[in-house]
């Protein structure tokens, strides 16, 4: 074995460990924290692009629809944030300031 391959079989080999303590809880899955849309309507999103914003609408909420999100374990990208409709039980992207009312059902 040459001495650059060894110099980079023991450079992955170091950086395992390193990258094993970088995995923190709020990589793992987190299941959505119970609320409902507070907002008269929202639209409802199947995905979001950063250059384009949301894409794919699949429906409008109303007021009081249960959806799910997990501050600080759900992404949010420019104030839309990757949710949970329990109505037909899928993810999507709805504006943050339509999700409310934690915990409460």
């Amino acid at each position: 074995m040459t001495r650059r391959r060894r110099t980079l079989v023991a450079a992955c080999a170091l950086a395992l460990p390193a990258l094993a303590t970088q995995v923190t809880a709020s990589d793992a899955a987190v299941p959505p924290r119970h609320a409902i849309n507070i907002c008269q309507s929202a639209s409802f999103y199947a995905n979001y692009d950063s250059a384009s914003g949301p894409t794919g609408f699949l429906r409008t909420l109303y007021y009081g629809d249960k959806i799910g999100h997990t501050p600080g374990a759900h992404p949010v990208y420019n104030g839309w944030a990757a949710s949970f409709d329990y109505g037909p039980n899928d993810w999507g992207y709805m504006r943050l300031e339509c999700i409310g009312g934690y915990d409460s059902w």
